[in-house]
Protein backbone atom coordinates (compact mmCIF):
# COMPACT_ATOMS: atom_id res chain seq x y z
CA UNK A 1 0.00 0.00 0.00
CA UNK A 2 2.89 2.57 0.86
CA UNK A 3 4.12 2.13 -2.95
CA UNK A 4 1.07 2.99 -4.14
CA UNK A 5 0.42 6.45 -2.02
CA UNK A 6 1.82 9.35 -4.26
CA UNK A 7 4.02 11.83 -3.00
CA UNK A 8 2.60 14.03 -0.48
CA UNK A 9 3.27 18.09 -1.70
CA UNK A 10 4.09 20.49 0.65
CA UNK A 11 2.00 23.66 0.93
CA UNK A 12 3.46 26.93 0.61
CA UNK A 13 2.72 30.04 0.57
CA UNK A 14 0.87 31.73 -2.94
CA UNK A 15 3.24 33.20 -5.42
CA UNK A 16 1.23 36.40 -5.78
CA UNK A 17 1.56 36.71 -2.09
CA UNK A 18 5.13 35.61 -0.89
CA UNK A 19 7.06 37.61 -3.70
CA UNK A 20 6.36 40.72 -1.34
CA UNK A 21 7.36 39.30 1.93
CA UNK A 22 10.48 37.22 3.10
CA UNK A 23 8.60 34.80 5.46
CA UNK A 24 9.36 31.27 4.13
CA UNK A 25 8.00 29.98 1.35
CA UNK A 26 7.03 26.00 1.64
CA UNK A 27 4.59 25.93 4.94
CA UNK A 28 6.13 22.34 6.28
CA UNK A 29 4.13 19.19 6.53
CA UNK A 30 0.96 18.93 9.04
CA UNK A 31 1.06 15.92 11.15
CA UNK A 32 -1.05 13.50 9.30
CA UNK A 33 0.62 14.32 5.89
CA UNK A 34 4.20 13.57 7.27
CA UNK A 35 2.65 10.19 8.65
CA UNK A 36 1.27 9.57 5.02
CA UNK A 37 4.59 10.32 3.63
CA UNK A 38 6.63 8.52 5.80
CA UNK A 39 4.76 5.85 5.65
CA UNK A 40 5.37 5.60 1.88
CA UNK A 41 9.05 4.24 2.90
CA UNK A 42 9.49 0.61 2.00
CA UNK A 43 11.94 -0.27 4.67
CA UNK A 44 14.99 -1.25 2.51
CA UNK A 45 17.21 -4.15 4.07
CA UNK A 46 20.22 -2.39 1.90
CA UNK A 47 19.01 1.35 1.49
CA UNK A 48 20.19 3.14 -1.03
CA UNK A 49 19.42 6.29 0.05
CA UNK A 50 21.93 6.44 3.04
CA UNK A 51 24.43 5.66 0.58
CA UNK A 52 23.75 9.23 -1.10
CA UNK A 53 23.61 10.96 2.27
CA UNK A 54 27.25 12.71 2.57
CA UNK A 55 26.68 12.02 6.61
CA UNK A 56 25.62 8.91 6.51
CA UNK A 57 22.18 9.23 8.69
CA UNK A 58 20.30 6.38 8.95
CA UNK A 59 17.54 7.64 7.12
CA UNK A 60 14.86 4.72 7.11
CA UNK A 61 15.40 4.41 11.07
CA UNK A 62 14.32 8.13 11.58
CA UNK A 63 11.56 7.95 8.71
CA UNK A 64 9.98 5.07 10.59
CA UNK A 65 8.89 6.55 13.70
CA UNK A 66 7.53 9.32 12.30
CA UNK A 67 5.19 6.80 10.33
CA UNK A 68 4.51 5.41 13.92
CA UNK A 69 3.74 9.01 15.77
CA UNK A 70 7.45 8.40 17.77
CA UNK A 71 8.85 12.23 17.28
CA UNK A 72 11.24 12.52 20.15
CA UNK A 73 12.70 8.86 18.73
CA UNK A 74 12.88 10.33 15.15
CA UNK A 75 14.95 13.47 16.07
CA UNK A 76 16.93 10.99 18.30
CA UNK A 77 18.18 9.14 15.41
CA UNK A 78 18.70 12.13 13.25
CA UNK A 79 20.78 14.06 16.02
CA UNK A 80 23.42 10.76 15.72
CA UNK A 81 24.88 12.00 12.34
CA UNK A 82 23.63 15.40 11.99
CA UNK A 83 23.66 18.85 14.19
CA UNK A 84 21.91 20.71 11.22
CA UNK A 85 18.52 18.71 10.24
CA UNK A 86 16.31 21.68 10.09
CA UNK A 87 19.05 23.67 7.27
CA UNK A 88 19.52 20.36 5.63
CA UNK A 89 15.49 19.48 5.38
CA UNK A 90 15.48 22.88 3.59
CA UNK A 91 18.61 23.75 1.50
CA UNK A 92 20.16 20.32 0.34
CA UNK A 93 19.97 18.60 -2.88
CA UNK A 94 18.20 15.69 -1.47
CA UNK A 95 16.64 15.44 -5.44
CA UNK A 96 20.38 14.47 -6.74
CA UNK A 97 21.67 12.60 -3.30
CA UNK A 98 19.49 10.38 -1.37
CA UNK A 99 15.83 10.74 -2.83
CA UNK A 100 18.24 9.95 -6.14
CA UNK A 101 18.62 6.55 -4.42
CA UNK A 102 15.41 5.85 -2.98
CA UNK A 103 14.54 2.85 -4.75
CA UNK A 104 10.67 4.12 -5.16
CA UNK A 105 11.83 6.52 -7.61
CA UNK A 106 12.21 4.04 -9.98
CA UNK A 107 8.71 3.67 -11.12
CA UNK A 108 7.40 6.44 -9.42
CA UNK A 109 8.56 9.36 -6.91
CA UNK A 110 10.56 9.00 -4.06
CA UNK A 111 10.18 9.28 -0.42
CA UNK A 112 10.54 13.22 0.63
CA UNK A 113 13.37 12.50 2.27
CA UNK A 114 14.40 16.15 2.69
CA UNK A 115 10.78 17.45 3.68
CA UNK A 116 10.37 14.75 6.82
CA UNK A 117 14.28 15.29 8.04
CA UNK A 118 12.68 19.29 8.05
CA UNK A 119 9.45 17.87 9.81
CA UNK A 120 11.45 15.99 12.87
CA UNK A 121 13.77 19.32 12.82
CA UNK A 122 11.26 21.89 12.78
CA UNK A 123 8.71 19.75 15.39
CA UNK A 124 11.81 19.68 17.93
CA UNK A 125 12.62 23.61 17.57
CA UNK A 126 8.64 24.35 18.43
CA UNK A 127 8.73 21.99 21.02
CA UNK A 128 11.70 22.68 22.49
CA UNK A 129 12.90 19.51 22.56
CA UNK A 130 16.46 19.04 22.49
CA UNK A 131 18.51 15.53 22.26
CA UNK A 132 21.18 15.84 24.60
CA UNK A 133 24.11 13.67 23.43
CA UNK A 134 26.14 12.23 25.78
CA UNK A 135 29.59 13.96 25.87
CA UNK A 136 33.25 11.98 26.59
CA UNK A 137 35.10 13.15 29.49
CA UNK A 138 38.00 15.66 28.78
CA UNK A 139 40.75 15.16 27.17
CA UNK A 140 42.63 18.64 27.69
CA UNK A 141 43.30 19.07 24.47
CA UNK A 142 42.08 22.26 22.29
CA UNK A 143 40.52 22.61 18.73
CA UNK A 144 40.21 25.97 16.80
CA UNK A 145 38.03 25.94 14.02
CA UNK A 146 37.80 29.03 11.61
CA UNK A 147 34.77 29.67 9.76
CA UNK A 148 31.29 28.94 11.35
CA UNK A 149 29.23 27.66 8.49
CA UNK A 150 28.31 23.93 7.74
CA UNK A 151 31.68 22.20 7.99
CA UNK A 152 33.29 24.44 10.64
CA UNK A 153 29.74 23.63 12.86
CA UNK A 154 30.10 19.98 11.89
CA UNK A 155 33.69 19.78 13.41
CA UNK A 156 32.90 21.64 16.39
CA UNK A 157 29.61 19.33 17.63
CA UNK A 158 31.75 16.42 16.54
CA UNK A 159 34.70 16.94 19.01
CA UNK A 160 33.08 18.84 21.33
CA UNK A 161 31.57 15.88 22.33
CA UNK A 162 34.60 13.76 22.00
CA UNK A 163 35.72 15.55 25.11
CA UNK A 164 38.28 18.01 23.20
CA UNK A 165 37.58 22.08 23.96
CA UNK A 166 36.03 23.86 20.31
CA UNK A 167 36.46 27.64 19.75
CA UNK A 168 35.05 28.49 16.91
CA UNK A 169 36.19 32.12 15.34
CA UNK A 170 33.86 34.01 13.09
CA UNK A 171 34.62 36.85 10.89
CA UNK A 172 31.49 38.35 11.04
CA UNK A 173 29.55 39.83 14.00
CA UNK A 174 27.15 36.37 13.58
CA UNK A 175 27.87 32.49 13.31
CA UNK A 176 26.09 30.57 10.50
CA UNK A 177 28.69 31.63 7.86
CA UNK A 178 27.38 31.46 4.43
CA UNK A 179 24.30 30.22 5.85
CA UNK A 180 23.01 33.23 7.37
CA UNK A 181 24.69 35.88 4.64
CA UNK A 182 24.08 33.94 1.50
CA UNK A 183 20.83 32.53 2.07
CA UNK A 184 17.52 34.63 2.46
CA UNK A 185 15.28 34.54 4.99
CA UNK A 186 12.89 32.87 2.80
CA UNK A 187 14.70 30.01 1.96
CA UNK A 188 16.10 29.50 5.28
CA UNK A 189 15.17 31.09 8.72
CA UNK A 190 17.69 32.58 10.07
CA UNK A 191 16.00 31.92 13.97
CA UNK A 192 16.96 28.44 12.92
CA UNK A 193 20.64 28.57 12.29
CA UNK A 194 21.21 30.36 15.68
CA UNK A 195 19.08 27.61 17.28
CA UNK A 196 22.15 25.27 15.94
CA UNK A 197 24.67 27.42 16.97
CA UNK A 198 22.92 27.94 20.60
CA UNK A 199 22.68 24.09 21.05
CA UNK A 200 26.78 23.87 19.99
CA UNK A 201 27.36 26.55 22.94
CA UNK A 202 24.78 24.54 25.15
CA UNK A 203 27.56 21.84 24.91
CA UNK A 204 30.32 23.85 25.56
CA UNK A 205 31.83 25.69 22.09
CA UNK A 206 32.92 28.49 22.24
CA UNK A 207 32.43 31.29 19.59
CA UNK A 208 34.66 34.23 19.09
CA UNK A 209 32.43 36.75 16.54
CA UNK A 210 34.57 39.86 14.64
CA UNK A 211 37.09 37.46 15.00
CA UNK A 212 39.69 37.54 11.56
CA UNK A 213 42.16 34.91 11.07
CA UNK A 214 44.88 36.11 9.54
CA UNK A 215 44.59 39.62 10.85
CA UNK A 216 43.54 39.34 14.39
CA UNK A 217 45.85 36.20 14.65
CA UNK A 218 47.56 34.09 12.18
CA UNK A 219 46.81 30.14 11.79
CA UNK A 220 50.58 29.58 13.35
CA UNK A 221 49.63 31.99 16.60
CA UNK A 222 46.17 29.65 17.08
CA UNK A 223 48.41 26.49 17.26
CA UNK A 224 50.79 28.11 19.83
CA UNK A 225 46.99 27.86 21.96
CA UNK A 226 45.27 25.09 20.51
CA UNK A 227 46.49 21.55 19.27
CA UNK A 228 44.97 21.67 16.43
CA UNK A 229 43.41 23.86 13.58
CA UNK A 230 40.15 23.61 11.08
CA UNK A 231 39.81 26.17 8.30
CA UNK A 232 36.36 26.25 6.77
CA UNK A 233 36.19 30.35 6.02
CA UNK A 234 34.34 29.10 2.43
CA UNK A 235 34.99 30.55 -0.84
CA UNK A 236 33.44 34.20 -0.45
CA UNK A 237 35.41 36.52 -3.01
CA UNK A 238 33.11 37.13 -5.58
CA UNK A 239 33.95 36.36 -9.54
CA UNK A 240 32.63 39.25 -11.70
CA UNK A 241 32.10 38.98 -15.60
CA UNK A 242 35.22 41.19 -16.84
CA UNK A 243 33.27 43.39 -19.03
CA UNK A 244 33.46 47.40 -19.52
CA UNK A 245 30.80 49.19 -17.23
CA UNK A 246 31.27 46.78 -14.23
CA UNK A 247 32.56 49.21 -12.04
CA UNK A 248 29.10 51.43 -13.11
CA UNK A 249 27.09 52.62 -10.00
CA UNK A 250 24.43 50.26 -10.12
CA UNK A 251 26.15 46.50 -10.44
CA UNK A 252 26.79 44.23 -7.67
CA UNK A 253 28.17 41.08 -6.66
CA UNK A 254 26.02 38.63 -5.32
CA UNK A 255 27.61 38.62 -2.54
CA UNK A 256 27.91 41.78 -1.55
CA UNK A 257 23.73 42.31 -2.46
CA UNK A 258 22.78 39.18 -0.44
CA UNK A 259 25.22 39.69 2.94
CA UNK A 260 23.48 43.52 2.90
CA UNK A 261 19.98 41.68 2.28
CA UNK A 262 20.24 38.76 4.36
CA UNK A 263 23.12 39.26 7.53
CA UNK A 264 22.76 42.88 7.28
CA UNK A 265 19.02 42.58 7.31
CA UNK A 266 18.33 45.39 4.20
CA UNK A 267 14.86 43.53 3.90
CA UNK A 268 13.93 44.70 7.56
CA UNK A 269 14.46 47.77 6.50
CA UNK A 270 13.12 50.45 8.53
CA UNK A 271 13.92 48.29 11.68
CA UNK A 272 17.16 48.12 10.10
CA UNK A 273 18.77 50.73 8.59
CA UNK A 274 21.35 49.21 6.20
CA UNK A 275 21.41 51.18 3.04
CA UNK A 276 20.23 48.61 -0.21
CA UNK A 277 20.33 50.19 -3.35
CA UNK A 278 16.74 49.74 -5.03
CA UNK A 279 16.23 48.79 -8.66
CA UNK A 280 13.05 48.60 -10.62
CA UNK A 281 14.94 46.92 -13.82
CA UNK A 282 17.01 44.32 -12.54
CA UNK A 283 18.72 41.83 -13.83
CA UNK A 284 20.46 38.85 -12.35
CA UNK A 285 23.61 37.07 -14.19
CA UNK A 286 24.07 33.49 -13.62
CA UNK A 287 21.46 30.76 -13.26
CA UNK A 288 22.78 28.70 -10.10
CA UNK A 289 20.60 29.42 -6.51
CA UNK A 290 22.67 31.95 -5.62
CA UNK A 291 21.03 33.81 -8.96
CA UNK A 292 18.31 32.45 -7.96
CA UNK A 293 18.36 33.86 -4.35
CA UNK A 294 19.55 36.89 -5.44
CA UNK A 295 16.65 37.36 -8.13
CA UNK A 296 13.69 36.49 -5.83
CA UNK A 297 15.66 39.07 -3.19
CA UNK A 298 15.58 42.03 -5.75
CA UNK A 299 11.43 40.80 -6.16
CA UNK A 300 10.98 41.33 -2.80
CA UNK A 301 12.70 44.31 -2.38
CA UNK A 302 10.82 46.27 -4.82
CA UNK A 303 11.44 45.79 -8.22
CA UNK A 304 9.09 45.51 -10.98
CA UNK A 305 10.93 43.32 -13.41
CA UNK A 306 13.33 40.93 -12.64
CA UNK A 307 15.26 38.82 -15.32
CA UNK A 308 17.57 36.15 -14.90
CA UNK A 309 20.59 36.12 -17.59
CA UNK A 310 22.45 33.00 -18.72
CA UNK A 311 24.19 32.15 -21.33
CA UNK A 312 23.13 28.33 -21.81
CA UNK A 313 19.33 26.19 -21.99
CA UNK A 314 17.47 25.35 -19.48
CA UNK A 315 18.83 22.31 -19.31
CA UNK A 316 21.75 23.27 -18.07
CA UNK A 317 20.62 25.56 -15.69
CA UNK A 318 22.53 24.47 -12.38
CA UNK A 319 19.63 25.78 -9.87
CA UNK A 320 17.79 23.26 -7.96
CA UNK A 321 14.43 22.47 -11.03
CA UNK A 322 12.43 23.78 -6.80
CA UNK A 323 14.42 27.15 -6.96
CA UNK A 324 13.64 27.97 -10.75
CA UNK A 325 9.69 26.74 -10.01
CA UNK A 326 9.80 29.10 -6.92
CA UNK A 327 11.42 31.82 -9.03
CA UNK A 328 9.21 31.60 -12.24
CA UNK A 329 5.96 31.31 -9.86
CA UNK A 330 6.90 34.53 -8.43
CA UNK A 331 7.44 36.27 -11.71
CA UNK A 332 11.05 35.97 -12.49
CA UNK A 333 11.94 36.14 -16.39
CA UNK A 334 14.55 33.44 -17.07
CA UNK A 335 16.47 35.44 -20.73
CA UNK A 336 18.19 32.04 -21.99
CA UNK A 337 20.93 31.99 -24.35
CA UNK A 338 21.68 35.12 -23.76
CA UNK A 339 25.68 36.59 -22.35
CA UNK A 340 26.60 40.13 -21.59
CA UNK A 341 28.95 42.15 -23.56
CA UNK A 342 29.27 45.72 -21.85
CA UNK A 343 27.04 47.77 -19.14
CA UNK A 344 25.87 50.82 -20.20
CA UNK A 345 25.81 53.42 -18.11
CA UNK A 346 24.87 57.60 -18.28
CA UNK A 347 26.73 60.89 -17.87
CA UNK A 348 26.77 60.56 -14.00
CA UNK A 349 28.30 56.70 -14.14
CA UNK A 350 25.04 55.46 -13.37
CA UNK A 351 23.86 52.03 -14.85
CA UNK A 352 20.99 51.95 -17.22
CA UNK A 353 21.31 49.18 -19.01
CA UNK A 354 23.07 46.22 -20.62
CA UNK A 355 24.00 45.09 -24.02
CA UNK A 356 23.40 41.25 -24.96
CA UNK A 357 24.64 38.86 -27.23
CA UNK A 358 22.61 35.72 -28.36
CA UNK A 359 23.91 32.26 -28.15
CA UNK A 360 23.83 28.68 -29.45
CA UNK A 361 24.68 25.52 -28.07
CA UNK A 362 27.97 23.76 -29.37
CA UNK A 363 30.29 20.47 -28.23
CA UNK A 364 30.30 19.50 -24.46
CA UNK A 365 32.81 21.87 -23.15
CA UNK A 366 34.99 20.28 -19.68
CA UNK A 367 31.65 20.23 -17.82
CA UNK A 368 29.92 17.99 -19.81
CA UNK A 369 27.39 20.92 -20.72
CA UNK A 370 27.14 21.79 -24.34
CA UNK A 371 29.26 25.32 -24.78
CA UNK A 372 27.42 28.60 -25.68
CA UNK A 373 28.69 29.98 -28.89
CA UNK A 374 28.09 33.58 -29.88
CA UNK A 375 25.27 34.40 -32.86
CA UNK A 376 26.93 37.35 -34.98
CA UNK A 377 24.95 40.16 -35.43
CA UNK A 378 22.53 39.34 -32.93
CA UNK A 379 23.30 42.08 -30.22
CA UNK A 380 20.67 43.63 -27.90
CA UNK A 381 19.94 46.06 -25.12
CA UNK A 382 17.97 45.94 -22.34
CA UNK A 383 16.93 48.64 -19.81
CA UNK A 384 18.19 47.86 -16.28
CA UNK A 385 19.26 50.33 -13.06
CA UNK A 386 20.29 47.10 -11.12
CA UNK A 387 22.83 44.51 -12.12
CA UNK A 388 23.42 41.18 -9.68
CA UNK A 389 26.48 39.09 -11.37
CA UNK A 390 26.16 35.57 -9.77
CA UNK A 391 28.42 33.72 -11.93
CA UNK A 392 30.58 32.08 -8.81
CA UNK A 393 33.38 32.50 -6.65
CA UNK A 394 36.70 32.01 -5.47
CA UNK A 395 38.94 31.50 -2.28
CA UNK A 396 39.60 34.04 0.22
CA UNK A 397 43.56 34.23 0.07
CA UNK A 398 43.51 36.10 3.22
CA UNK A 399 44.01 32.85 5.00
CA UNK A 400 46.33 31.06 3.00
CA UNK A 401 48.72 34.13 2.09
CA UNK A 402 49.22 34.54 5.93
CA UNK A 403 49.85 30.99 6.86
CA UNK A 404 53.22 29.31 5.45
CA UNK A 405 53.26 25.20 4.39
CA UNK A 406 49.43 25.46 3.77
CA UNK A 407 49.51 23.79 -0.01
CA UNK A 408 46.76 25.36 -2.46
CA UNK A 409 46.06 24.42 -6.03
CA UNK A 410 45.83 26.79 -8.74
CA UNK A 411 42.44 28.13 -8.16
CA UNK A 412 44.09 28.85 -4.52
CA UNK A 413 41.95 26.56 -2.83
CA UNK A 414 43.61 24.58 0.57
CA UNK A 415 44.73 21.57 -0.67
CA UNK A 416 43.52 18.55 1.53
CA UNK A 417 43.19 15.07 1.46
CA UNK A 418 39.66 14.11 0.52
CA UNK A 419 39.23 11.01 3.18
CA UNK A 420 40.66 12.65 6.36
CA UNK A 421 40.93 17.18 5.14
CA UNK A 422 44.56 17.01 6.60
CA UNK A 423 46.29 19.64 5.03
CA UNK A 424 49.99 19.73 3.98
CA UNK A 425 50.72 21.49 7.23
CA UNK A 426 51.06 19.74 10.06
CA UNK A 427 48.32 19.95 12.49
CA UNK A 428 45.94 21.66 10.22
CA UNK A 429 42.95 20.33 8.50
CA UNK A 430 40.60 22.30 5.71
CA UNK A 431 37.50 21.08 4.42
CA UNK A 432 34.11 23.11 2.67
CA UNK A 433 34.25 25.25 -0.17
CA UNK A 434 37.93 26.56 0.78
CA UNK A 435 38.57 23.11 -0.38
CA UNK A 436 36.24 22.12 -3.28
CA UNK A 437 35.03 25.89 -4.29
CA UNK A 438 31.52 26.60 -3.87
CA UNK A 439 29.40 22.98 -2.89
CA UNK A 440 26.25 22.24 -0.61
CA UNK A 441 26.09 22.60 2.97
CA UNK A 442 26.07 19.10 3.38
CA UNK A 443 29.03 18.18 1.17
CA UNK A 444 30.58 20.86 3.34
CA UNK A 445 29.14 18.67 6.33
CA UNK A 446 31.00 15.54 4.91
CA UNK A 447 34.15 16.79 5.00
CA UNK A 448 33.69 18.31 8.42
CA UNK A 449 32.85 14.36 9.94
CA UNK A 450 35.71 13.28 8.20
CA UNK A 451 38.03 15.72 9.53
CA UNK A 452 36.71 15.53 12.86
CA UNK A 453 37.31 12.20 12.84
CA UNK A 454 40.66 12.37 11.92
CA UNK A 455 41.46 15.20 14.26
CA UNK A 456 40.41 13.11 16.75
CA UNK A 457 42.70 9.92 16.34
CA UNK A 458 45.42 13.06 16.07
CA UNK A 459 44.65 14.58 19.43
CA UNK A 460 44.11 10.74 20.93
CA UNK A 461 47.09 8.93 19.43
CA UNK A 462 48.75 11.11 17.65
CA UNK A 463 48.76 10.22 13.97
Amino acid sequence: MSEQMPRQPMPEQPAAERRHNFKEVPLGYSPETARAEAGRCIQCKKPGCVSGCPVGIDIPAFIKPIADGDLPAAVAKLAERTALPAVCGRVCPQESQCEAQCVLGKKGAPVAIGRLERYAADWARADNYAVVPPKAPATGKKAAVIGSGPAALTVAGDLILKGHEVTVFEALHQAGGVLVYGIPEFRLPKAIVQRECDNLAALGVRFELNSVIGRLKTIDELLEEHDVAFVAVGAGTPTMLGIPGENLVGVFSANEYLTRSNLMKAYLFPQYDTPMYQGKNVAVFGAGNVAMDAARSALRLGAENVKIIYRRSREEIPARAEEVHHAEEEGVELCLLSAPLEFIGDEQARLTGVKLEKMELGEPDASGRRRPVPLKGSEYVIDLNLAVVAVGTASNPLITNTTPGLAVDRRGYIVAEDSSGKTKKPRVWAGGDIVTGAATVILAMGAGRAAADSMHQFLTWGW
